[in-house]
């Protein structure tokens, strides 16, 4: 590591989770020079950044390359992933980033794959951890009402309620690779999980999701909920999760809490979690610098979420409120 505050790439510049990390290092008056990547150049977080680059989709042949000249151009020491869109491609080239001098802090491929697809998920984890009854076959389902939604989903895009096998069997016949899961009517949590580089988990914040808008939490309250907490992170350890994740849970009809997925990433709304004292991406620079880390002591506040603006005269902003 050649600086004291590293150069740092945050892709996913468009999604609310790479807005927080971007504004939790700004809120930490970090001195490193913070770089931004996203698809699309209106993305916000292109803006907040130190410096913005529009780069192909995670998924198109030139978008590794695009990466690589970024890294050269702004001396980029750290890689810190923040969507679910270009995580795995990241995770499949952590060596080649290595070579190249930039630590990616973020897990392997295979344990990425295990949590990205929800159905691989369960039935890896069920003989562990209290989880939701989930199949790939509806029949299975006989307890309404019931969810259904993708195998492989971000946020809450196409998942449904179900009141009866009816309109189980309608919704299902609209879509391809869906699986569907036992409803769980109580309180909805995120836990915010800091691992280390080897896998560890040191701490972990949960948060009661109170409003959500479309799947990202607009208001939320911080909770020290030891019992989600030794869940939380005993799954992180069970996995061997790296850095940052965010651990969804849920309360059965019984208050018991199940694990519904886990992110292995920062979380949309981790930014409460910097208001609360867990700077994660400060936290993440510390752990990479080799840094001894100091348990964060957490308050128990509520944050509420509103839209800010930002003004553009052909790519030049000429107001931000933020």
């Amino acid at each position: 590591m050649g600086k004291n505050s590293p150069n740092v790439l945050i892709p996913g510049a468009g999604g609310a989770a790479g807005i927080g990390a971007i504004k939790s290092l700004k809120l930490a008056h970090y001195s490193g020079k913070v770089i931004a990547t996203d698809l699309n150049p209106l993305s916000a977080g292109l803006y907040l950044a130190d410096r913005g680059y529009v780069v192909p989709a995670a998924d198109d042949t030139n978008f590794l390359s695009s990466v690589v000249e970024i890294i050269h151009n702004d001396d980029v020491e750290v890689i810190l992933p923040t969507s679910g869109f270009d995580i795995l491609p990241y995770s499949q080239n952590k060596e080649m980033l290595r070579d190249l001098g930039v630590i990616p802090v973020i897990s392997d491929y295979d344990v990425i794959e295990s949590c990205t697809d929800k159905l691989k998920f369960y039935n890896s984890l069920r003989t562990h951890f209290e989880l939701p009854f989930t199949s790939s076959d509806i029949s299975e389902m006989d307890d309404f009402p019931c969810i259904i939604k993708p195998i492989h989903g971000k946020g809450s895009r196409n998942v449904f309620l179900c009141s009866d096998l009816h309109e189980l069997t309608r919704i299902s016949s609209k879509y391809d690779g869906m699986l569907v899961q036992e409803y769980l009517p109580g309180t909805e949590y995120t836990v915010d999980v800091m691992s280390d580089l080897d896998g560890r988990a040191l701490f972990a914040i949960p948060r009661e999701r109170i409003e959500v808008k479309s799947g990202i939490c607009s208001k939320g309250r911080i909770v020290n909920d030891k019992q989600l907490i030794q869940i939380s992170m005993d799954l992180t350890n069970h996995l061997g999760l790296i850095g940052p994740s965010c651990v969804q849970m849920k309360l059965d009809s019984h208050g018991l809490p199940k694990i519904l997925e886990v992110n292995p990433r920062m979380g949309g709304a981790t930014i409460m979690a910097t208001y609360a004292g867990a700077n994660f991406p400060k936290i993440i620079i510390d752990l990479v610098k080799g840094e001894d880390i100091v348990l964060p002591t957490i308050r128990e506040i509520s944050v509420v979420r509103y839209y800010e603006e930002i003004v553009l005269d052909d790519d030049r902003i000429i107001k931000r409120f933020a």
